[in-house]
């Protein structure tokens, strides 16, 4: 085989491969077209509990950190705002619709190492664990550049509910 040869098989590869990500990409921002909360802003009484700046890193299936959720505004990791209010969550990311994560749905507030493309210290990120409009459950992960991991945490724990008992935990 001659040099060109072997440049344009190599360069016929590189473009099958790139071709075959933008379908998967494709593929899966159809299958997760549909918004994850049709909430879109808290309420004008409620309390809010902190403020942070930090990152909105991904939104996963629950339980499983390697299978990113690309739902309108969430496919790609940003800058955030993230503002903790005693009736949930919200993100402000850049360009993109406030997204409402209502306390009634946050299942579990931890603290992990790993999501997706994303490993830091020890317990760097937190993971918000919540249900969606779908009643499906997902894990979101966000980070603080302005406080702890733990602080954030802390402050969105509070807002854990107990579908027990239909109360704040």
């Amino acid at each position: 085989m001659t040099r060109e040869g072997a440049l344009l098989l190599m360069v016929a590869i590189a473009l099958v491969l790139l071709a075959l990500m933008a379908w998967g990409w494709y593929r899966r921002t159809r299958r997760d077209a549909a918004p994850l909360t049709s909430v879109h802003d808290l309420p004008a009484e409620a309390t809010v509990s902190g403020r942070y700046d930090g990152l909105y890193v991904a939104t996963t299936r629950q339980d499983e950190p390697l299978e990113r959720i690309a739902a309108p505004g969430l496919g790609y990791r940003s800058r955030a705002d993230i503002i903790v209010a005693d009736t949930g969550i919200a993100l402000d990311i850049p360009g993109q619709q406030r997204l409402v994560i209502p306390a009634e749905r946050i299942a579990d507030v931890a603290q992990a190492t790993v999501a997706i493309d994303r490993v830091v210290e020890k317990d760097g990120l937190v993971r918000v664990t919540w249900r969606t409009d779908l009643g499906t459950r997902v894990d979101t992960y966000l980070r603080a550049r302005d406080a702890s991991a733990t602080a954030l945490a802390d402050s969105i724990r509070p807002l854990i509910h107990d579908s027990r008992t239909g109360s704040a935990a």
